[in-house]
Protein backbone atom coordinates (compact mmCIF):
# COMPACT_ATOMS: atom_id res chain seq x y z
CA UNK A 1 0.00 0.00 0.00
CA UNK A 2 1.40 3.41 -0.84
CA UNK A 3 -0.02 6.12 0.85
CA UNK A 4 -1.11 9.82 -0.14
CA UNK A 5 2.08 10.99 0.91
CA UNK A 6 3.89 8.26 -1.08
CA UNK A 7 5.22 6.74 1.77
CA UNK A 8 4.36 2.90 2.42
CA UNK A 9 3.69 0.85 5.14
CA UNK A 10 6.21 -1.88 5.88
CA UNK A 11 7.22 -4.04 8.16
CA UNK A 12 10.69 -6.04 9.33
CA UNK A 13 11.56 -9.62 9.16
CA UNK A 14 13.27 -9.27 12.37
CA UNK A 15 9.81 -8.97 13.96
CA UNK A 16 8.36 -11.89 12.89
CA UNK A 17 8.48 -14.96 14.94
CA UNK A 18 7.68 -18.93 14.84
CA UNK A 19 6.54 -18.79 11.19
CA UNK A 20 8.27 -19.04 7.53
CA UNK A 21 8.46 -15.33 7.00
CA UNK A 22 8.26 -15.52 3.38
CA UNK A 23 4.81 -16.77 4.61
CA UNK A 24 3.90 -14.07 6.60
CA UNK A 25 4.56 -11.73 3.09
CA UNK A 26 0.81 -12.28 1.73
CA UNK A 27 -0.66 -11.73 5.10
CA UNK A 28 1.10 -8.37 5.53
CA UNK A 29 0.24 -7.86 1.89
CA UNK A 30 -3.75 -8.54 3.04
CA UNK A 31 -2.85 -6.03 6.06
CA UNK A 32 -2.33 -2.79 3.75
CA UNK A 33 1.97 -3.39 4.03
CA UNK A 34 3.79 -2.43 0.47
CA UNK A 35 7.18 -2.94 1.66
CA UNK A 36 9.36 -5.31 3.71
CA UNK A 37 12.58 -5.09 5.43
CA UNK A 38 14.78 -8.31 4.92
CA UNK A 39 17.39 -8.87 7.46
CA UNK A 40 19.54 -11.14 5.94
CA UNK A 41 19.67 -14.28 8.26
CA UNK A 42 19.81 -18.30 8.46
CA UNK A 43 16.38 -17.86 7.89
CA UNK A 44 15.60 -15.46 5.42
CA UNK A 45 18.56 -14.88 3.11
CA UNK A 46 21.98 -16.21 4.15
CA UNK A 47 25.03 -14.34 1.29
CA UNK A 48 27.02 -17.48 2.02
CA UNK A 49 24.37 -20.25 1.75
CA UNK A 50 24.92 -22.87 -0.82
CA UNK A 51 21.25 -22.15 -2.29
CA UNK A 52 21.44 -18.07 -2.37
CA UNK A 53 20.47 -17.92 -5.83
CA UNK A 54 17.16 -19.90 -5.18
CA UNK A 55 16.51 -18.19 -1.74
CA UNK A 56 16.62 -15.14 -3.71
CA UNK A 57 14.48 -16.25 -6.40
CA UNK A 58 11.63 -17.24 -3.88
CA UNK A 59 11.87 -13.93 -1.97
CA UNK A 60 11.84 -12.28 -5.08
CA UNK A 61 8.43 -14.32 -5.85
CA UNK A 62 6.97 -13.42 -3.17
CA UNK A 63 7.47 -9.81 -3.11
CA UNK A 64 6.00 -9.69 -6.79
CA UNK A 65 2.66 -11.50 -6.08
CA UNK A 66 2.23 -9.46 -2.82
CA UNK A 67 3.12 -6.25 -4.95
CA UNK A 68 5.72 -5.10 -2.27
CA UNK A 69 9.13 -3.59 -1.86
CA UNK A 70 11.83 -4.28 0.04
CA UNK A 71 15.10 -2.84 1.60
CA UNK A 72 18.25 -5.45 2.84
CA UNK A 73 19.04 -5.08 6.30
CA UNK A 74 22.40 -6.31 7.92
CA UNK A 75 21.78 -6.44 11.65
CA UNK A 76 21.45 -9.83 12.64
CA UNK A 77 22.06 -11.22 15.76
CA UNK A 78 24.49 -13.81 15.13
CA UNK A 79 25.01 -15.04 11.68
CA UNK A 80 28.39 -14.16 11.14
CA UNK A 81 29.60 -15.08 14.90
CA UNK A 82 27.20 -17.86 16.99
CA UNK A 83 29.04 -16.55 20.18
CA UNK A 84 28.90 -13.12 20.07
CA UNK A 85 25.61 -10.81 18.76
CA UNK A 86 26.23 -7.83 16.22
CA UNK A 87 29.86 -9.42 15.85
CA UNK A 88 32.44 -8.61 13.91
CA UNK A 89 31.66 -4.91 13.00
CA UNK A 90 33.12 -2.22 11.12
CA UNK A 91 35.04 -1.16 14.28
CA UNK A 92 36.06 -4.42 15.66
CA UNK A 93 39.69 -4.25 16.60
CA UNK A 94 41.09 -6.80 14.35
CA UNK A 95 41.70 -6.90 10.98
CA UNK A 96 40.00 -9.73 9.49
CA UNK A 97 37.10 -8.86 11.73
CA UNK A 98 36.11 -5.66 10.26
CA UNK A 99 37.21 -6.93 6.46
CA UNK A 100 34.82 -10.00 7.67
CA UNK A 101 31.85 -7.16 7.71
CA UNK A 102 32.94 -4.92 5.02
CA UNK A 103 32.62 -8.28 2.59
CA UNK A 104 29.45 -9.36 4.46
CA UNK A 105 27.94 -5.81 3.64
CA UNK A 106 29.31 -6.03 -0.24
CA UNK A 107 27.54 -9.23 -0.47
CA UNK A 108 24.55 -7.34 1.05
CA UNK A 109 24.51 -5.21 -1.87
CA UNK A 110 24.20 -8.02 -4.56
CA UNK A 111 21.56 -9.07 -2.87
CA UNK A 112 19.85 -5.66 -3.02
CA UNK A 113 20.73 -5.33 -6.78
CA UNK A 114 19.08 -9.11 -7.30
CA UNK A 115 16.20 -8.20 -5.20
CA UNK A 116 15.50 -4.80 -6.86
CA UNK A 117 15.86 -3.21 -2.88
CA UNK A 118 15.85 0.64 -2.26
CA UNK A 119 18.98 0.56 -0.56
CA UNK A 120 20.85 -1.55 1.92
CA UNK A 121 21.44 -0.76 5.91
CA UNK A 122 23.94 -1.16 8.11
CA UNK A 123 25.24 0.28 11.54
CA UNK A 124 29.08 1.19 12.88
CA UNK A 125 28.98 -1.19 15.82
CA UNK A 126 30.55 -0.68 19.10
CA UNK A 127 34.27 -0.14 20.29
CA UNK A 128 35.01 -2.89 22.64
CA UNK A 129 38.31 -2.00 23.23
CA UNK A 130 40.27 1.10 24.44
CA UNK A 131 40.90 2.58 20.87
CA UNK A 132 41.39 6.59 20.78
CA UNK A 133 37.99 8.48 19.16
CA UNK A 134 40.26 9.23 15.77
CA UNK A 135 41.31 5.50 15.50
CA UNK A 136 37.85 4.34 15.65
CA UNK A 137 36.62 6.76 13.20
CA UNK A 138 39.80 5.35 10.95
CA UNK A 139 38.76 1.78 11.18
CA UNK A 140 34.99 2.81 10.41
CA UNK A 141 36.01 5.26 7.27
CA UNK A 142 38.48 2.74 5.92
CA UNK A 143 36.03 -0.43 6.34
CA UNK A 144 33.22 1.27 4.59
CA UNK A 145 35.30 2.99 1.93
CA UNK A 146 35.13 -0.21 -0.26
CA UNK A 147 31.62 -0.47 0.42
CA UNK A 148 30.35 2.70 -0.47
CA UNK A 149 32.63 2.45 -3.68
CA UNK A 150 30.30 -0.60 -4.56
CA UNK A 151 26.97 0.84 -3.26
CA UNK A 152 28.15 3.67 -6.08
CA UNK A 153 28.55 1.47 -8.81
CA UNK A 154 25.47 -0.72 -8.19
CA UNK A 155 22.97 2.30 -7.73
CA UNK A 156 22.24 1.08 -4.67
CA UNK A 157 22.09 3.32 -1.48
CA UNK A 158 24.15 2.79 2.25
CA UNK A 159 21.16 3.95 4.78
CA UNK A 160 24.06 4.50 7.71
CA UNK A 161 21.72 3.71 10.81
CA UNK A 162 22.50 5.29 14.15
CA UNK A 163 22.40 3.07 16.65
CA UNK A 164 22.15 3.90 20.42
CA UNK A 165 25.27 2.11 22.12
CA UNK A 166 27.48 1.85 19.07
CA UNK A 167 30.42 4.23 17.64
CA UNK A 168 28.19 6.04 15.77
CA UNK A 169 24.91 6.37 18.00
CA UNK A 170 23.30 9.61 17.08
CA UNK A 171 22.24 11.31 13.52
CA UNK A 172 24.78 13.68 14.55
CA UNK A 173 27.39 11.19 14.50
CA UNK A 174 26.20 10.12 11.17
CA UNK A 175 26.52 13.63 10.09
CA UNK A 176 30.24 13.54 11.04
CA UNK A 177 30.72 10.57 9.27
CA UNK A 178 29.35 11.96 6.30
CA UNK A 179 31.68 14.34 6.66
CA UNK A 180 34.35 12.10 7.26
CA UNK A 181 33.79 10.20 3.89
CA UNK A 182 33.63 13.72 1.68
CA UNK A 183 29.91 13.49 1.56
CA UNK A 184 30.07 10.63 -0.54
CA UNK A 185 27.13 10.08 -2.47
CA UNK A 186 26.09 6.78 -1.76
CA UNK A 187 26.17 7.55 1.86
CA UNK A 188 22.76 7.81 3.24
CA UNK A 189 20.50 7.86 5.98
CA UNK A 190 18.33 5.19 7.63
CA UNK A 191 16.03 6.89 10.45
CA UNK A 192 15.14 4.99 13.36
CA UNK A 193 12.00 6.80 15.49
CA UNK A 194 12.73 5.36 18.80
CA UNK A 195 16.25 5.86 18.44
CA UNK A 196 15.74 9.47 18.06
CA UNK A 197 13.51 10.13 21.24
CA UNK A 198 16.47 7.97 22.88
CA UNK A 199 18.91 10.21 22.14
CA UNK A 200 17.13 13.33 22.89
CA UNK A 201 17.56 14.52 19.18
CA UNK A 202 14.55 16.52 18.48
CA UNK A 203 12.70 18.49 17.08
CA UNK A 204 12.43 16.16 13.96
CA UNK A 205 12.90 18.97 11.50
CA UNK A 206 16.08 20.00 12.75
CA UNK A 207 17.20 16.21 12.88
CA UNK A 208 16.61 16.01 9.22
CA UNK A 209 17.29 19.21 7.82
CA UNK A 210 21.03 18.14 6.76
CA UNK A 211 19.91 15.18 4.95
CA UNK A 212 17.81 16.43 1.94
CA UNK A 213 17.27 13.56 -0.65
CA UNK A 214 19.55 11.19 1.67
CA UNK A 215 17.33 10.07 4.19
CA UNK A 216 16.61 6.39 2.47
CA UNK A 217 15.01 4.20 4.96
CA UNK A 218 13.00 4.16 8.28
CA UNK A 219 12.23 1.67 11.19
CA UNK A 220 9.08 2.61 13.40
CA UNK A 221 9.04 1.91 16.94
CA UNK A 222 7.86 3.61 20.05
CA UNK A 223 10.50 4.74 23.20
CA UNK A 224 11.04 6.26 26.11
CA UNK A 225 12.84 9.08 26.35
CA UNK A 226 16.51 8.25 27.40
CA UNK A 227 15.81 4.08 27.16
CA UNK A 228 16.58 2.14 24.21
CA UNK A 229 13.79 -0.36 24.30
CA UNK A 230 11.53 -0.84 21.23
CA UNK A 231 8.04 -0.06 21.90
CA UNK A 232 4.93 -1.02 20.30
CA UNK A 233 3.82 2.09 18.83
CA UNK A 234 1.66 4.43 20.30
CA UNK A 235 2.98 3.21 24.05
CA UNK A 236 5.97 5.65 24.32
CA UNK A 237 7.47 9.04 24.32
CA UNK A 238 8.18 9.54 20.25
CA UNK A 239 6.24 12.47 18.81
CA UNK A 240 5.22 10.50 15.54
CA UNK A 241 3.47 13.43 14.13
CA UNK A 242 6.27 15.49 13.96
CA UNK A 243 8.25 13.07 12.79
CA UNK A 244 5.99 11.46 9.89
CA UNK A 245 5.22 15.57 9.19
CA UNK A 246 9.19 15.64 8.78
CA UNK A 247 9.95 12.99 6.65
CA UNK A 248 6.49 14.64 4.35
CA UNK A 249 8.53 18.14 4.09
CA UNK A 250 11.96 15.93 3.29
CA UNK A 251 9.93 14.43 0.12
CA UNK A 252 10.16 11.14 1.68
CA UNK A 253 8.50 8.17 -0.31
CA UNK A 254 10.18 5.31 0.97
CA UNK A 255 8.97 2.33 3.67
CA UNK A 256 7.92 2.98 7.19
CA UNK A 257 9.04 -0.36 8.57
CA UNK A 258 8.16 -1.17 11.62
CA UNK A 259 10.75 -2.96 13.82
CA UNK A 260 9.41 -4.62 16.73
CA UNK A 261 11.46 -7.73 17.67
CA UNK A 262 10.02 -8.60 21.25
CA UNK A 263 6.65 -8.58 19.79
CA UNK A 264 7.81 -11.48 17.18
CA UNK A 265 5.94 -13.85 18.95
CA UNK A 266 2.61 -12.15 18.43
CA UNK A 267 3.77 -10.46 15.19
CA UNK A 268 0.53 -10.56 13.16
CA UNK A 269 -1.29 -8.63 15.84
CA UNK A 270 1.66 -6.45 16.09
CA UNK A 271 1.05 -5.72 12.26
CA UNK A 272 -2.43 -5.22 12.35
CA UNK A 273 -2.36 -3.55 15.94
CA UNK A 274 0.58 -0.84 14.13
CA UNK A 275 -0.91 -1.03 10.04
CA UNK A 276 -4.10 1.12 11.68
CA UNK A 277 -1.67 3.25 14.16
CA UNK A 278 0.35 4.07 11.17
CA UNK A 279 -2.91 4.69 8.39
CA UNK A 280 -4.35 7.01 11.47
CA UNK A 281 -1.29 8.84 11.37
CA UNK A 282 -0.49 9.11 7.68
CA UNK A 283 -4.13 10.50 7.06
CA UNK A 284 -3.17 13.39 9.10
CA UNK A 285 0.40 14.10 8.34
CA UNK A 286 0.34 16.97 5.50
CA UNK A 287 1.87 16.13 2.08
CA UNK A 288 3.18 19.47 0.29
CA UNK A 289 1.97 20.52 -2.20
CA UNK A 290 3.83 20.95 -5.82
Amino acid sequence: MTTSTGMRLGYGTNSIGDVDPLAAVPLLAELGYGSLAITLDHHTIDPSAADLAERIARWRDALAAAGMRCVVETGARHLLDPRVKHEPTFVSPDRAGRDRRCDFTRRALDVAVALGADCVSTWSGIVHDAAEEEAAWDRLCSALAPVLEQAAAAGVPLGFEPEPGMFVDSVARCAALRDRMAGHPALALTLDTGHTECMGERPAADVLRGWPGRLVNVHVDDMLACRHEHLPLGTGDVDFAGLFAAFSRAGYSGGLHVELPRQSHCWLDTARRSAAFLQCLLRSTPWPEA
